[in-house]
């Protein structure tokens, strides 16, 4: 099912999420189905009206290679390198950023084994650091610009 998406600058976009509790598969699945129709990378709890800690993402897919991904009470653990990409946020249309990211970033979390961790990079990494902003009620307006 396709959720409507909160756009800024609504309230809830500001609230730290607090944690999952339960099985939210449905949610994910209909979070994922929201996220390719709108179509993003990466779409947040809060973006949909749940201000729990879940988001999903799937930074390839644009490319032909899609790897949807669920990720329940995530917590980044380490941070190395920077980069410099273009953000779009779909709770923000049509205002891009340059916003300044780590390259790469550990991420724990909970999955259907119990909890893991995994590290990103790249793409992946900045829409892991984007989504965890929305968690904690960051946009990317809330962010400095990084400089041309």
């Amino acid at each position: 099912m396709i959720l409507p998406i909160l756009l800024s600058p609504d309230p809830v976009l500001n609230v730290r999420c607090t944690p999952v509790v339960g099985d939210r598969t449905d949610l994910a699945r209909d979070m994922l189905d929201t996220m390719y129709a709108a179509p993003g990378r990466g779409l947040s709890g809060p973006q949909v009206g749940v201000t729990e800690r879940i988001f999903v993402m799937d930074a390839t897919w644009k490319e032909g290679l899609p790897d949807p991904r669920v990720f329940v009470n995530p917590e980044i653990t380490a941070r190395e390198g920077a980069q410099v990409n273009t953000e779009g946020c779909l709770s923000i249309p049509d205002v891009p950023r340059r916003i300044a990211r780590p390259a790469s970033v550990t991420l724990a979390f909970d999955g259907v084994k119990g909890r893991r961790s995994e590290v990103f990079t790249g793409m992946a990494a900045a829409c892991v650091c984007h989504e965890m902003d929305h968690l904690d009620g960051i946009l990317i307006t809330d962010l400095p610009e990084a400089p041309e």
